[in-house]
């Protein structure tokens, strides 16, 4: 995996918001950015699907030991929520960057962010 992508730009990547498709790499998601995805109240089945599909293409890190007390750290240092701090504890116990468009998390020390631009 060479990166991790936060929910906003999974969600841009999958609504065709992207103003350039993304370098050729293999992503990941953490299982935060999983769950966030699938829960949507007023998700279609034809949604799920297509959500399903994407999620089969992408590397989805469940929550280890390492993760966990990285997300606990990051949530009483960075003052984070703690999915936020989940998703930067999964990119950070990778060594991979986190693409996302959240300033928030691209001020979190020692995480290695990249944004996406959209389109107009």
């Amino acid at each position: 995996m060479t990166g991790l992508l936060d929910t906003n730009v999974a969600l841009y990547l999958l609504g065709g918001k992207l103003a350039a498709a993304l370098p050729a790499a293999d992503y990941g998601v953490s299982v935060i950015t999983e769950m966030e995805l699938l829960c949507w109240p007023s998700l279609t089945a034809e949604e799920e699907t297509r959500l399903n599909v994407f999620l089969s293409h992408v590397i989805v890190c469940n929550l280890t030991p390492e993760i966990r007390r990285q997300a606990v750290r990051l949530r009483r240092d960075e003052r984070l929520k703690l999915p936020d701090a989940i998703v930067c504890a999964t990119a950070l116990e990778h060594g991979v960057e986190l693409w996302t468009n959240d300033r928030r998390l691209a001020k979190v020390s020692g995480l290695v962010c990249r944004s996406v631009s959209l389109r107009a």
